[in-house]
């Protein structure tokens, strides 16, 4: 072979093996671009919203006179902020429509006081535990003997939200006393399952006792029958993956807030006060009005003479309020004697709302703001209870009650059929049909009872002799 020849075969050599080297080289990055993805936790990111599914309910999620609340709703807004995201809430009317949805991966996550269950784990991932709860039989008092013991349930009208833990822990009961019966409705939350059994519609119910204790403190005929054992533990859900990034994230928060003492406080600022609850304790009010009341009393004085409002009437909402505590602060951030909130505060031109004459002050004339923007046709008592009601749950939520009123026939102006109308607001077949949507309309009830309540024994209490506003005269107060 001449030099010539052999000189290109050469070439031709060390071009193939320039070609093969260069392929070979490039086979990794070809891998890395056409199969690398995101994971869970990165697309969340690159999207920049966290979605989250719940329900209205007073430990979820609610719209108040505040703006949005709930525990579940402050903890998943406060991981989001964690992972530099917005949230996204998605609110469904039904408990059993959060699993399908979360199962479909049509949201990120589900924060809705989920148990953690054998039946789920073999469907969903979890986050650790943030929260350890009671599955509680609920009762009312004056109906039909307690219940002790999970065989008394047998030939009980008992009745559990579909798709909740409280359906799994009775299927299980019922295999050790199969003559159990129960029924299970789509429709109603928990929530409202307590509530009917308040309006004695229903005998018992299964709640959680993180719920149990936040709905008695407006309805304390609710009684606990006996709790069923083993205690649950509440966690976020997810979607059944290999991709656990997120449920990763999330335990690390979770971790994280517990170390900090940051999810004891959030804990304690929703279920705190409920821990600690008794209902109207004439003795203890007794007892305030000695040792609490002198040191505000003038200042309610002053506020009667600049709003025309009973001061009496103002210090028993203070006590409902803030059982007359200058430094009180409310789970959604609302202080002070009168428990204002930083909008109302600014309205009113409060500087300080935990020094106690600005917040009596500025608590006054907000009220009588209230009252003088309802309707003039409305007459007194009711324009004053109704104010209360608005104070409590906010004018949007009212009006949306006194619409409701209207409607079924009755007189929006009077407040004993307001009041009838208000709890609807927490039913998805009510809430869904007003403009401002869900709300705890029960809570306005309990509270303008309550400042009756007050107002009577502080009445009888102080035995003024001077006359009160002729909207307060003759006034049917009730008796505690």
């Amino acid at each position: 072979m001449s030099p010539a020849k052999q000189q290109n075969k050469r070439v031709r050599r060390i071009r193939i093996i320039g070609i093969i080297v260069a392929v070979l080289l490039s086979i990794p990055v070809l891998i890395l671009e056409f199969t690398w993805e995101k994971n869970h936790l990165e697309r969340i990111q690159a999207a920049g919203v966290l979605k989250v599914i719940t329900f209205n309910g007073p430990t979820t999620f609610f719209e108040g006179s505040q703006g949005p609340g709930g525990f579940e709703y402050e903890l998943a807004s406060a991981f989001a902020n964690k992972l530099g995201v917005k949230l996204e809430i998605k609110l469904t009317d039904q408990f059993d429509q959060i699993m399908p949805e979360v199962k479909a991966a049509h949201v990120d996550m589900a924060a809705a006081g989920l148990s953690i269950t054998k039946e789920r784990q073999k469907n969903f991932l979890f986050s650790n535990s943030y929260q350890t709860i009671k599955q509680q039989v609920v009762y009312r008092s004056g109906g039909k003997k307690r219940p002790r013991r999970a065989a008394n349930l047998v030939d009980r009208e008992i009745m559990v939200t579909a798709g909740s833990s409280h359906v799994e822990r009775l299927r299980q009961l019922k295999q050790e006393y199969p003559d159990i019966r129960w029924q299970e409705t789509a429709k109603e939350t928990p929530e409202n399952l307590l509530l009917m059994i308040w309006e004695k519609k229903l005998e018992l119910t299964i709640a959680d006792s993180n719920i149990v204790a936040v709905v008695r403190q407006f309805y304390p005929d609710l009684h606990i029958a006996f709790s069923l054992s083993p205690a649950d533990k509440l966690a976020w859900m997810f979607t059944l993956s290999n991709d656990k990034s997120l449920q990763n994230a999330a335990n690390k928060f979770l971790k994280e807030m517990k170390k900090s003492g940051e999810l004891d406080r959030l804990l304690d600022r929703y279920y705190g006060p409920s821990s600690k609850f008794n209902y109207v304790n004439t003795k203890k009010f007794l007892a305030s009005i000695d040792y609490l009341l002198p040191v505000y009393e003038e200042m309610f004085r002053l506020a009667e003479k600049n709003t025309g409002i009973d001061w009496r009437l103002l210090a028993a909402q203070a006590y409902q309020e803030s059982l007359w505590d200058a430094d009180a602060v409310s789970p959604t951030g609302v202080r002070g004697i009168m428990m204002l909130t930083n909008a109302t505060a600014k309205q009113m031109n409060i500087e300080d709302r935990r020094a106690p004459e600005q917040s009596i002050d500025g608590g006054s004339r907000y009220l009588k703001m209230l009252m003088d923007g309802l309707p003039d046709r409305i007459q007194h008592p009711d324009r004053l209870w109704l104010a209360l009601a608005a104070y409590n749950v906010g004018i949007g939520h009212l009006e949306d009650a006194r619409i409701l009123t209207q409607k079924a026939g009755d007189d929006p102006d009077s407040w004993i059929d307001v009041r009838k109308h208000l709890p609807l607001l927490a039913s998805p077949d009510w809430h869904k049909k007003t403009r401002y949507g869900y709300a705890r309309g029960y809570e306005p009830v309990s509270y303008v009872s309550r400042i009756r309540g007050y107002y009577s024994i502080l009445s009888w209490a102080k035995d003024q002799t001077e006359s009160r506003p002729d909207f307060l005269n003759n006034i049917d107060l009730p008796a505690l």
